[in-house]
């Protein structure tokens, strides 16, 4: 990515926020030393952001960074406890078999909010998965609260408006909310993909966005009215879990066709609270977990997912870490189906 060699990624949010993760996270069962044994946390490579690393290569190489906040929860008044989460699911991931030997696995550490500034945080996580796409890695983000999406979003069109005039980044969202709440006051984990929809028409680009999962009882007349105003496309929860799967991927892919670069957001409040308890808005008729995850292997699959985050583990609120696996999981199959990553160029 020679167009990006000379970008600075440095701000003073970023030192502010950032640490570097401890090699000790990563740790888990050693059934041996042969490729065919290994497993994530016998692979994974710690990496310091701050470090001057663009001379190396990193080919096909997945990263995560952490966002530990919920402080966009608390302002939105649900249950706090996602700040935790990011190490909550590593511990979940550690044990996972080294299955692609394309793929290169690396954790950057952790953004975290000091002192209640959700915006400087949220501009520290977009400096990081900035510098992380120009690298030439595929960006995991682990929430945290939902409010990871304004971060992970503006670091992803950082890169890309650096060499496309009209980049066309299309938002695919697993959540039984819009999030399109008005932030007149304050923002907060309700308020990004509003916030992501104005700062589209003030720049001049598509606002495109689709949500998974809505639930009718948890958004108000008002919120499907923002959401129609902006052309948002959705699916209710019910009509997913009434097995309408063919119709779900015909409109999906109608919308990734649509668009250049696909980011994938997950909010773990999508799935039932049988399988995902430990979030900060449990949902009983959340979906199951088994067509999200056919879904997740879908899109990851077409070789257009170029960032995913997923958002909204609360440990604290959990029942024998089953919301943390499900997530690891998630985050598998992310892995496992991912293709290769490639930032489709257009010259400004």
């Amino acid at each position: 990515m020679e167009f990006l060699k000379k970008y600075k990624y440095i701000n003073k949010e970023f030192f502010r926020n950032y640490r570097r993760v401890k090699k000790n996270v990563w740790k888990g069962r050693i059934d041996g030393e042969d490729h065919d044994s290994l497993r994530w946390h016998q692979n994974i490579q710690v990496i310091d952001l701050e470090d001057n690393l663009e001379d190396l290569k990193f080919e096909n190489a997945v990263c995560f960074i952490g966002f530990s906040s919920d402080e966009g929860v608390e302002r939105n008044k649900g249950n706090v406890g996602a700040a935790e989460g990011p190490n909550a699911i590593r511990r979940e991931m550690c044990n996972f078999p080294k299955t692609r030997e394309d793929v290169t696995l690396y954790d950057a550490g952790n953004i975290f909010c000091i002192d209640e500034d959700l915006e400087g945080a949220q501009k520290a996580l977009s400096t990081a998965v900035s510098k992380i796409i120009a690298l030439g890695m595929f960006p995991i983000v682990l929430g945290g609260g939902h409010e990871v999406a304004f971060g992970t979003y503006n670091g992803l069109l950082d890169v890309v408006s650096r060499y496309q005039k009209k980049p066309k980044i299309g938002i695919i969202n697993f959540d039984a909310h819009f999030d399109m709440r008005p932030y007149e006051d304050q923002t907060s984990s309700g308020t990004m993909f509003l916030q992501i929809a104005n700062q589209c028409k003030e720049r001049e680009l598509d606002f495109s966005y689709f949500v998974l999962g809505i639930q009718k009882y948890g958004n108000t007349r008002s919120l499907f009215k923002t959401a129609d105003k902006f052309g948002v496309k959705y699916i209710l929860a019910r009509d997913i879990n009434d097995y309408k799967e063919l119709e779900v991927k015909n409109k999906l892919n109608m919308f990734i066709e649509e668009n250049d670069h696909i980011y994938v957001t997950i909010c773990t409040d999508v799935f039932s609270s049988a399988y995902a308890p430990g979030v900060s808005a449990p949902q009983p008729f959340g979906i199951h977990p088994k067509s999200g995850r056919e879904l997740i292997r879908h899109i990851a699959g077409t070789g257009k997912t170029v960032t995913f985050d997923i958002a909204e583990v609360s440990p604290r609120y959990d029942s024998g870490n089953i919301t943390s696996k499900l997530a690891a999981i998630l985050i598998f199959e992310v892995t496992d189906n991912l293709g290769r990553f490639s930032l489709k160029k257009e010259e400004k």
